[in-house]
């Protein structure tokens, strides 16, 4: 399976944005003003942090789990843990600094101006899903990177989690409408799109919330958990103040934006 690994990581990645694509045009959740227009940016920030994490990174989180299993390091190895322990729990613990990253780069007023980024998309679909500054996705890998060394976690299981954490970024972000019958059931275990989108909310409040990516049990269990926006799904302002406008989510202003205030 390692041996395919770009296969299989872009294989998920196109297969689930073309799924998303294709249910948000069939089953809209709101209405959207700029709809498409805005991909091009948002995925330029994808190929732009992916450039930059081949030249300063190639070997990814998988290649940092490869290594250490090489030298023997991480909590799983010394405690003597099998595979088939190791792997999962890792996946869950992942998931778990996931989310405290997430909160961490709310809380902290550089970071926030990173993760802004993401957050000025004045409309939500799966495309918002890959639209971080590539300087937050460098951060971010050196996180999971030190986890994954500390962990010990089998590279296996690092792929299987860098492979969930695309595609529920994806599917959370989507404009998608979710049932009320499914979304019910389902948001006990996976972070739903009308669970996240509550997170995208122009009100402080609310976009400290919802952190959780996959596992939606974090914000039950840290008290982050809000079921819905105050204003409604359909009622809610998406986005933050002072960057909605068109100009504002050219690529190069995107990049950008963690200069202002």
């Amino acid at each position: 399976m390692l041996a395919q690994e770009p296969l299989i990581r872009l294989g998920a990645f196109l297969g689930v944005l073309t799924a998303m694509a294709v249910l948000e045009h069939a089953f809209p959740r709101r209405p959207q003003r700029l709809a498409w227009r805005r991909w091009p940016s948002n995925l330029g920030l994808v190929a732009v942090a992916s450039v930059l994490l081949r030249v300063v990174a190639p070997a990814g989180a998988v290649g940092v789990a490869l290594w250490a299993e090489a030298q023997g390091i991480g909590l799983f190895r010394w405690l003597g843990v099998p595979g088939w322990v190791a792997g999962p729990v890792s996946v869950v613990l992942l998931d778990l600094l996931i989310y405290f990253q997430h909160r961490v780069f709310h809380a902290v007023p550089a970071l926030w101006r990173l993760h802004r980024v993401h957050h000025a998309d004045p409309e939500l679909d799966a495309s918002s899903g890959l639209r971080f500054h590539p300087v937050e996705i460098l951060l971010s890998l050196a996180i999971k990177a030190a986890a994954v060394m500390a962990l010990g976690a089998p590279a296996e299981a690092v792929l299987v989690f860098e492979v969930l954490l695309n595609a529920t970024s994806l599917f959370n972000h989507a404009n998608l409408a979710v049932p009320a019958w499914l979304d019910r059931p389902l948001r006990l275990v996976l972070v739903t799109p009308d669970m996240h989108r509550v997170h995208h909310s122009e009100i402080r409040a609310e976009m400290d919330s919802d952190f959780g990516f996959c596992l939606s049990c974090w914000d039950r269990i840290f008290g982050t958990y809000v079921a819905a926006p105050a204003k409604g799904q359909l009622g809610m302002v998406i986005g933050v103040e002072g960057f909605r406008a068109d100009p504002e989510q050219r690529l190069d202003r995107l990049l950008l934006q963690p200069l202002k205030d």
